[in-house]
């Protein structure tokens, strides 16, 4: 099947004139591009509609509030192209085209005219890759890379597989919601993805299903054929005002997911994008509706983990309670900071880590394990038994 797409909000005809007129002026400044199965999925007739929130521009994104790299990936650019934040993991940022434009996306600058970060060369990139043996892990990032062609898809995966210390290579896209079709009608891309997803050495695929509605059955049914191909598939999706921010609907979509075979991989709290204010909850609200909604899964639905991706690394929300809200580093940019445990005095209005105040205890640093011989295992020194009221500590995350 073809999609037909639309580019310009004023071309949306279910929409009076009048609001077009506004969400045109939006669209100039955060870009729009949809199609039309996509659009189809919209109930017009209800103006919150989780799908058209997803996909439409609102006026409200023109407020000052944010900013365009709200989690500082300049800072971790080595060159165009090129992103290494975390020892294992390299991201090739190879285009900058979505087969649509998320309205709430981190990384609406690329999109924009003067931007040049992404890069349609990835030699640079493949050079780095080469050269440093500790990366294990290539994610194809952008932009979309399914909107790239079948023909350069593999070739930039195999010159990858050439590459003995890259294990994993994944390819972050939401084609599979916007248009099933790119791999439903590609036999080429199947059949060269099941070829480059050996037995041991895996393709992921990191889905993006923001919505229930959004797994409709061609939807499934790409999922189904990129899983035969050997393709591991996952999911990660922000939390998003007015989408998904209800319970039971996180439930829904992680219950499904989880039964066709792509278990939920991160929920992310939503970076403060310059833009993305009205698609925003504080952290407080959304652990709660997290939690809420794993109370409504089996164990199979409930393996994802609420993060931030913070300049400082991936920081896992794991607790909140009357007074305080506690927090680790499950991916830390110095990796001095893995694992570090951090507690915050709980504030019901922030919505990033930058935000929240240290409860003002001493930091609680990582346990280290210390092995002995013959495999056994001595507690770290100073460590308490289970029970003894050891402390929480706390700390600001630098």
């Amino acid at each position: 099947m073809r999609v037909k797409y639309v580019k310009k909000a004023i071309d949306l005809d279910q929409i009076p004139p009048a609001e077009r007129a506004l969400i045109e002026r939006v669209s100039e400044r955060y870009v729009f591009r949809a199609n039309d199965y996509y659009l189809g999925l919209i109930d017009w007739k209800d103006p919150a509609d989780p799908i058209r929130r997803l996909i439409i521009p609102m006026a409200e994104e023109l407020s000052d509030w944010g900013k365009l790299d709200a989690s500082n990936e300049e800072s971790i650019t080595i060159a165009r192209g090129i992103q290494h934040k975390y020892p294992h993991t390299c991201l090739l940022l190879v285009n900058e085209v979505c087969g649509a434009y998320c309205r709430y996306c981190f990384r609406k600058r690329l999109f924009m005219n003067d931007n040049d970060e992404a890069s349609l060369d990835v030699t640079q990139g493949i050079e780095y890759i080469q050269s440093h043996p500790e990366i294990s892990n290539v994610l194809l990032t952008g932009g979309d890379p399914l909107i790239m062609s079948t023909r350069r898809i593999l070739e930039l995966i195999r010159t990858l597989r050439g590459i003995p210390h890259v294990k994993i290579v994944r390819i972050g896209s939401k084609m599979p919601a916007f248009n099933p079709w790119r791999v439903l009608d590609d036999p080429e891309l199947v059949a060269g993805l099941a070829e480059l997803s050996t037995t041991e050495k895996r393709i992921y695929l990191m889905a993006h299903f923001d919505h229930p509605r959004e797994l409709t059955e061609p939807a499934i049914e790409g999922l189904n054929v990129l899983i035969r191909a050997g393709v591991i598939c996952v999911n990660q999706c922000p939390l998003i005002r007015g989408v998904n921010d209800d319970p039971a609907v996180l439930a829904e979509m992680y219950t499904t997911l989880s039964s066709i075979g792509v278990p939920p991989y991160y929920l992310f709290q939503g970076r403060p994008t310059a833009g993305n204010e009205p698609y925003e909850l504080p952290i407080v609200e959304g652990y709660r509706i997290f939690e809420e909604a794993k109370r409504q899964m089996s164990g199979l639905a409930k393996r994802a983990r609420f993060v931030m991706s913070h300049e400082t690394g991936k920081v896992e929300i794991v607790g909140v309670d009357a007074t305080q809200i506690y927090l680790r580093y499950h991916r830390a940019k110095d990796p001095a900071q893995e694992g570090r445990f951090m507690v915050f005095e709980r504030d019901d209005n922030a919505y990033w880590l930058d935000q929240l105040k240290p409860a003002g205890r001493p930091a609680l640093e990582p346990v280290r394990e210390t092995r002995r011989p013959h495999g056994t295992r001595r507690a770290p020194a100073g460590a308490k038994p289970v029970g003894s009221g050891l402390s929480l500590g706390s700390g600001s995350p630098n």
